[in-house]
């Protein structure tokens, strides 16, 4: 059978009386112990019931009891205990105050009451008994003493008018599930009871108590204090909590940041952490320090909203003199408690006015000064201050802020070495990058390189290199790593490539160069007996303006991405090839034409790849950002990382290169087929004089026609059919080519005084600027430059 919510509100008299001492609430167990109506009370001064003998009580806490005399209706004066609480209200509303005394507490009814004989009045475990409306009949000594008032003057109140918390209301209503259901209950709460200063955690173990026939007739709570278990547990959770908490990125200011939060509110209700800046000259901190101490404030956290109690804003630095705590505790290397009633803090305080002001506001009462170490290197200081909490640090508190600071200094220690490895991997990432793209005829190019913003500076580099012909290669690579390590491989990679284009190998050999270089980069960087794991991906392109044909080649590269005039964009269908590494696998070159205006983009896969996209939205991105190129490529490269790189920056290192085509007109290129009788190289030589005149260079027509005739004459001599010969103008630099199918590179020779020939190398070049060979599907080409500024009248 169920039980019906058993309280009798007459069995107590209650009443409320708001701020001002008017009477707000007045029950009909009041008007039953003074005889005075509801009507008549309610809504005038409560002094009025008072007798007039009697003194009001002024309280000074948040409960007061005591014996009052008291008006009755009839004009009797009646000494009444009474019990009140002050509520103060949660939405900024008044506060009041809950007056309670009990009407029916005569105590056992017999020597055969259950609820009289199931106290154990000698028990240490404080236990009280309730009857079955939940009133108290019964507590023993050790009970009296938690609760704070004598057993005669709280028999037959309820225990949410002997607490007056919200716990206690809690408590009744698990009670009553007691009492309803006639089964054992244990509850866990915090609080602070009337007979202690400070809250503690208890167990409260409710039973039902039942007569002889079964029938439950109360609830006995026998209350058990496990604040040390408690604050154990909490303590070990708040260490948990911040192994998991701090440290989730590798930033300094983050770092520091989660520290705050962790200690705030387990352990103090405002925190600072102060580090100290690293030495610009990048040497480790100092390990012994001396005041005054300069940190600067990482971070901060209060109760509070905005944090009023902080005097300095995170970014301001700050001299600590020696009398400080934050000074005191680096200076000894331990935690350093203070509080104010005490007046350890006096001289810091009177020497900061400031601080002095802040603490007086805010009541500050305690304060712990944690140093921040890690690795026999100290950091800087954690400062703990409590103002909201009136318990002092006590020594439990000192090892947690010390457990929880010791873990947070190993994660600033690590955050510290990687920005420090990330900077010098970035200054060599960018020392080995081109400054500055060349200017030339064939193309115009930007770029850029993002490092990324979390694993470190990586291997991806960019690079355009001249070459012979007015022809230009491009190359983009990523290197497998982030780190120091990959930087230094990056800037050995490209290295390499700038020696293989400058002898003109095609993109296919230059790749086939390239793998074995990194297979030896991988035997020089493994242990014994194992190789390292050095890998690379890389696009070589090489554009030549004269036929405006470009030929590329990858390993294991993302696709570059072409804009043709008219807005046709498309991928290069280009054979994958194998990652740089693997050797012995074959790179193949494919070529495309590209007219003038063309617009190529190479990039590595960080641009496109991201945790969040997969890489075909990647790849959709890049299309629409590239297709809304008008004429600046920096702007277009600005759009492009707009487009796909988030605000926090790429999870992976970022290189594009973008370049737009060039072509030489056909006017400015002079081609001859050469005879094979060496008697009419003469005739060629006037023709390429006639042609000079036609380009307004007969100035340079001497030395033109000296190198031509040369460079011609060895071809007839040493080269085989058919010869031809090629005049390239692009305004600044005149390019004399001679092609023949013979595969033999030309060589200078040191000719001897009487020797009649082996000089025209030799003169070749000390007439020109630059010469040398190039090898050619049909043989090989010889080329020289003639600077045209250094021509008179050019």
């Amino acid at each position: 059978m169920s039980r019906v919510y058993p309280f009798d509100d007459a069995a107590t008299a209650r009443a409320v009386i708001d701020e001002s001492g008017t009477l707000v609430e007045w029950n009909e167990g009041a008007r039953r112990l003074l005889g005075h109506p509801a009507d008549e009370v309610v809504a005038r001064p409560a002094a009025r019931l008072l007798a007039a003998d009697t003194t009001p009580p002024t309280p000074t806490g948040a409960r007061w009891d005591g014996v009052l005399g008291l008006r009755h209706r009839d004009g009797r004066t009646l000494p009444v205990w009474l019990l009140a609480h002050h509520h103060t209200a949660n939405d900024g509303r008044p506060g009041h105050w809950l007056v309670v005394s009990p009407l029916d507490g005569s105590g056992p009814r017999g020597p055969d009451d259950p609820l009289g004989t199931a106290v154990l009045m000698q028990s240490p475990c404080a236990v009280a008994v309730y009857d079955e409306h939940l009133r108290l009949r019964r507590v023993n000594e050790a009970m009296a003493e938690v609760i704070g008032l004598p057993e005669e003057h709280i028999q037959g109140l309820r225990i949410v008018e002997i607490g007056g918390q919200p716990q206690s209301e809690e408590l009744e209503r698990n009670m009553l599930r007691v009492l309803t259901s006639g089964r054992p209950l244990d509850v866990q709460t915090y609080l602070r009871t009337g007979g202690e200063d400070l809250a503690h955690a208890w167990l409260a173990r409710m039973a039902p108590i039942s007569d002889t026939a079964g029938r439950v007739r109360g609830v006995c709570l026998a209350a058990h204090d496990f604040t040390e278990n408690y604050l154990a547990r909490e303590r070990l959770q708040l260490v948990n909590e911040a192994s998991v908490r701090i440290g989730s990125t590798l930033d300094v200011t983050r770092t520091a940041q989660e520290l705050a939060d962790v200690c705030v509110p387990a352990l103090a209700d405002f925190v600072t952490v102060d580090l100290l800046d690293p030495p610009e000259t990048g040497a480790d901190l100092p390990v012994r320090l001396s005041a005054p101490v300069t940190l600067r404030r990482t971070a901060h956290r209060s109760v509070l909203p905005g944090t009023p109690e902080a005097v300095l804003k995170p970014g301001h630095a700050e001299s600590y003199p020696a009398f400080s705590p934050q000074a005191d505790s680096l200076i000894a290397g331990r935690t350093i408690v203070a509080s104010v009633p005490s007046g350890d803090m006096t001289k810091w305080l009177t020497w900061h006015k400031v601080r002095r002001e802040r603490v007086r506001e805010f009541g500050v009462h305690a304060s712990m000064a944690v140093p921040i170490q890690a690795r026999g290197v100290t950091l800087g200081v954690a400062v703990l201050t409590r103002h909201r909490r009136p318990d002092p640090f006590s020594a439990d508190d000192v090892l947690l802020a010390e457990e929880i600071t010791a873990r947070a200094a190993v994660c600033i220690d690590n955050a510290r070495r990687f920005s420090r490895e990330r900077e010098t991997a970035l200054a060599l990432q960018r020392s080995l990058l081109p400054r500055t793209l060349p200017h030339t005829a064939a193309l115009r190019a930007a770029s850029r390189y993002l490092p990324a913003a979390r694993a470190g500076v990586g291997g991806d580099w960019f690079d355009v290199i001249p070459l012979s012909g007015l022809r230009v290669a491009m190359v983009v690579g990523d290197v497998v790593g982030h780190g120091v390590q990959a930087s230094a491989t990056m800037g050995r990679l490209r290295t390499a490539v700038r020696t293989l284009a400058d002898i003109d190998l095609a993109p296919d050999e230059l790749l086939t160069h390239l793998d074995d270089l990194v297979l030896r980069l991988s035997e020089e960087q493994g242990g014994e007996g194992s190789p390292g794991e050095v890998g690379a991906t890389c696009l070589y392109a090489v554009y030549d303006p004269v036929s405006r044909r470009c030929t590329l080649a990858r390993a294991g590269h993302p696709l570059p991405v072409v804009l043709r005039p008219g807005g046709r964009l498309h991928e290069v269908d280009l054979p994958a090839g194998p990652p740089l590494g693997l050797g012995g696998l074959p790179f193949e070159s494919t070529e495309i034409e590209l007219p003038e205006g063309t617009v190529l983009a190479m990039f590595t896969d960080g641009l496109i790849t991201s945790r969040h996209r997969d890489p075909d939205t990647g790849r959709r991105l890049l299309h629409e950002a590239l297709a809304a190129y008008s004429d600046s490529l920096d702007e277009t490269c600005d759009r492009i990382l707009h487009a796909l790189l988030p605000s926090g920056g790429a999870a992976d290192d970022v290189a594009l290169l973008l370049a737009c085509t060039q072509s030489l007109p056909p006017s400015r290129v002079a081609t001859w087929d050469v005879p094979a009788d060496p008697a009419l190289v003469a005739r060629i030589r006037k023709e390429v004089g006639e042609q000079l005149d036609v380009w307004n260079l007969s100035t340079a027509a001497f030395t033109v026609e000296l190198v031509v005739s040369e460079l011609v004459t060895n071809a007839l001599r040493y080269g085989a059919h058919p010869v031809r010969l090629r005049l390239i103008n692009d305004l600044t630099t005149l390019i004399c080519e001679v092609s023949d199918t013979n595969h033999t590179a030309p060589h200078l020779r040191r000719a001897k005084t009487w020797d009649e020939g082996g000089r025209g190398l030799l003169l070749v070049a000390q007439l020109t600027q630059r010469w040398g060979s190039r090898h050619t599907p049909e043989g090989k080409t010889i080329w020289a430059e003639l600077s045209l500024l250094d021509q008179d009248g050019s």
